[in-house]
């Protein structure tokens, strides 16, 4: 009986209980994450990774496709807050597409909350590629329409075959 309670008050002793894990949260959010300019300002350090690791997997990718590292250790070295690379901005305009596109055609019950309505996502049209191209999309299409019944791009957007062919002088 004396080594069993002294196994639980060790054990007691030992606890170490998980820190406020909403106090990254009511930081000032300059502090926490720098450069948002899509995804919400105060979105949590997990939600964030979430949505990065979402990326690496639809894409292919690893980190440094969209952000600045230097140096030789993985862990150190990293400017996230840099937009040096374009493939950050093409992320940025991929995700306004895609909340647009799901705003406009799958939001049935007309939500405003845009991070429910997720029938586009990056996996849609990339499938693990980079940079997937128009006939990879056509056929990723087909597959999810096969009636072909599929609305008319947004206003002032054309289709490729649609659009007037330039000549070359």
């Amino acid at each position: 009986m004396l080594f069993l309670a002294a196994f639980v008050a060790f054990g007691i002793a030992a606890y170490n209980p998980p820190k406020n894990r909403n106090a990254s949260q009511n930081m000032n959010d300059t502090s926490l994450f720098k450069n948002l300019q899509v995804l919400p300002k105060d979105i949590s350090k997990d939600s964030l990774d979430h949505v990065m690791h979402n990326f690496t997997r639809s894409l292919g990718v690893k980190c440094m496709f969209c952000h600045v590292h230097t140096g030789d250790d993985f862990k150190t070295g990293w400017d996230m807050a840099s937009d040096d690379k374009p493939e950050k901005n093409a992320a940025r305009y991929m995700l306004k597409m895609t909340g647009e596109i799901n705003a406009k055609y799958f939001n049935f019950n007309n939500s405003a909350r845009t991070d429910t309505i997720n029938a586009v996502t990056c996996v849609t049209c990339h499938r693990g590629i980079p940079h997937p191209d128009a006939e990879d999309i056509a056929d990723q299409m087909k597959i999810l329409n096969p009636q072909g019944n599929m609305p008319p791009p947004p206003q002032g957007q054309q289709s490729q075959e649609n659009q007037p062919q330039q000549k070359n002088k």
